[in-house]
């Protein structure tokens, strides 16, 4: 062990005094990513409150003709404008991007509505275009409000109770929390904490592999009275330090950046406190085993630092893929998810922040599968460490 630890210490040092590759590992992944996350989401956020507070200037061609609906329109806050000539040029004042969404009102509309004939108008809109197309949604429920609302004027006019054509009352019982409400935009924190960590490690992996062979350091080191074992195993615990240290920074970002983010107006509270803080990183420790040895394992069968640097961004998109899927998916916890490294840490992590109990069952299997994962990796990096062909 005395061996195993003056190899870590070595490792350790010399990639402290690397400082180019020590702020490019521990600053721009762990620190740089969550205060990109932080900035996308507060843009989002408030453009989303203030479209929807905002008043919307709406062109509309032959307003003329519904002065009701015009009415009805800015009681919803939505002005109407001076539109384009007619139909074919609003169509083309859109897909310019001059107006975002035009709506067109035909000229015998009032004939239509006295005689109880179905009203058509248009609304003209790119769908491809996120700002036009939430503009268009906004006027598209407010045409919708009138004409619920025009329906129940009709039905009263003949003496009906305006209740008959509503046969069912739905009742919507939302049993989730704030917290769990914030894990549907927080989901992806775990990408970033995976990231990080390998970002952290990566470095330094390629350099005692590739690197220390493609320098020629390797064989003198190769002399020394150490085994090939304790020198392969001090290698990934100095990787392990730097992609704890990464992970480390990654998860205290999160925390500072977390107060910064409007997510109380949309009724969010996220859970991720200085508990859930120390609970994610030892969750995550395992995985910084298993993701050590796996980078040390592929960059020892590369030839040069830029081969092996190749590879290893490639391998980085590996522990993230079931991460994106299961978001996607929206799945949830379950036994057989477990066994996946990445993904059990990336659920479990959810949990936390959704401040949901966490199943000790669950945590055992993602704990002892990855670890065990992680340890095979690491018996097979030094049985191939003894190769002969190690030197190239």
């Amino acid at each position: 062990m005395g061996t195993i630890f003056t190899v870590f210490i070595k490792e350790a040092l010399d990639n402290f005094r690397d400082k180019r590759t020590l702020g490019s590992a521990l600053i721009m992944g762990p620190i740089f990513g969550p205060i990109l996350f932080a900035v996308v989401i507060n843009i989002s956020i408030e453009r989303s409150l203030e479209s929807a507070e905002k008043t919307l200037e709406l062109p509309v061609i032959g307003q003329e003709y519904a002065p009701n609906m015009v009415a009805y329109l800015r009681s919803r806050n939505i002005d109407a404008v001076e539109g384009p000539e007619d139909l074919e040029a609003a169509m083309e004042a859109v897909k310019t991007g001059e107006h975002d969404v035009v709506l067109v009102i035909p000229p015998g509309i009032g004939e239509e509505l006295a005689d109880m004939i179905p009203a058509t108008v248009r609304l003209v809109s790119d769908q491809a275009n996120t700002d036009a197309d939430r503009d268009a949604r906004r006027v598209r429920g407010a045409l919708y409000g009138w004409n619920q609302e025009l329906a129940a004027v009709r039905v009263v006019g003949r003496g009906i109770n305006p209740m008959t054509l509503r046969p069912l009352n739905i009742d919507e019982v939302d049993v989730s929390t704030p917290s769990g409400r914030s894990a549907m935009l927080l989901g992806m924190m775990s990408y970033f904490f995976v990231f990080a960590a390998l970002m952290g490690g990566m470095y330094l992996a390629i350099d005692t592999t590739a690197g220390e062979r493609e320098r020629g350091s390797l064989e003198p080191l190769l002399s020394l009275p150490v085994t090939r074992d304790q020198l392969i195993i001090g290698k990934i615990g100095a990787t392990c330090l730097f992609m704890t240290l990464s992970l480390l920074l990654s998860l205290t970002a999160f925390y500072f950046v977390l107060d910064y983010m409007p997510l109380q107006q949309l009724g969010m509270t996220p859970n991720f406190g200085i508990d859930v803080v120390v609970k994610a990183l030892l969750l995550f420790l395992p995985f910084i085993l298993l993701g050590a040895a796996l980078m040390t394992l592929v960059a020892s069968f590369t030839k040069s630092y830029r081969e092996a640097q190749t590879w290893l961004n490639v391998l980085l998109i590996a522990p993230t893929l079931p991460i994106l899927i299961v978001s996607i998916l929206t799945l949830r916890p379950r036994t057989e998810f477990m066994f996946i490294p990445s993904l059990s840490q990336h659920l479990l992590l959810v949990d936390m922040v959704k401040n949901e109990p966490i199943n000790g069952q669950h945590v055992a299997i993602s704990v002892l599968s990855t670890l065990v994962i992680g340890g095979l990796l690491t018996w097979v990096c030094a049985r191939l460490y003894r190769r002969e062909g190690l030197l190239g």
